[in-house]
């Protein structure tokens, strides 16, 4: 399965699961920052998983540009899943939501609820388990 795991990293935690989950999707699949994204990178993929870290209860601002340009029916076709990284907090925002919600107005097929994965403190670590419920999960996205 082509697959394309596009994510935002501030401290390096959200990049780690992106790895992760490209690494469990098999050789035909690649983690890209979404800095480094090009738009032709979409073509012919089968399933797109889209990552960032909570800033200010949203997305990064980086991952906000590129879900604002991706256009009506672009992704039509394309399987999709949405995570984010965040602090273990009662109140904390929710980033892979509203991830999701551009992606299903793009067109994409939302696969699997959006994902939550922790980090410890502002900058990490991620907490202990998170590499492997990211494996996991990209074991059930895989299906």
């Amino acid at each position: 399965m082509r697959a394309l795991v596009i994510y935002d990293t501030n401290f390096g935690n959200t990049k780690i699961i992106a790895e992760a989950i490209a690494k469990e999707l098999g050789s035909d699949a690649k983690a890209v920052s979404v800095s480094d994204f090009d738009i032709k990178e979409l073509e012919g993929i089968e399933l797109l998983v889209v990552g960032s870290p909570i800033i200010g209860w949203r997305p990064s601002e980086r991952m906000g540009k590129f879900l604002a340009s991706l256009n009506k029916d672009q992704l039509k076709g394309v399987k999709s899943a949405t995570y984010d990284t965040r602090v273990k907090v009662f109140f904390h925002g929710d980033a892979s939501r509203k991830i999701a919600k551009k992606l299903e107005d793009a067109g994409a097929e939302i696969i699997d609820k959006p994902q939550a994965f922790f980090v410890k403190g502002k900058e990490g670590p991620l907490l202990d388990g998170e590499v492997e419920k990211a494996t996991e999960w990209a074991k059930r996205l895989k299906g």
